[in-house]
């Protein structure tokens, strides 16, 4: 015997998305670049721990740097564990 989820899952009509509101569905393509995303995430990463090696008059820019870089580089590895188990829930 079915559970009432699954007969209310059967019962559903597929949503459709309305091209005026997302026009990138009318030509079937509607999603994102995850893995460019990543990659163009840790080479900012890398660049902004680079450009430490400037010219610089004082080290207030490389706090700035440095605090950037950890942040987006915690946001990559927070990104990757939620990848690793999206598959549990």
């Amino acid at each position: 015997m079915a559970t009432k989820a699954v007969v209310k899952r059967q019962q559903s009509q597929p949503v459709k998305v309305d091209p005026r509101d997302e026009p990138s569905a009318e030509w079937g393509w509607h999603g994102s670049f995850p893995r460019a995303s990543r990659v163009a995430g840790w080479l900012t990463v890398v660049v902004l721990l680079v450009m430490i090696y400037n010219n610089h008059e004082n080290n207030t820019e490389n706090v700035w740097l440095v605090g950037i870089a950890v942040g987006i580089a915690i946001a990559l590895l927070v990104d990757i564990k939620k990848r690793r188990t999206a598959w549990r829930r």
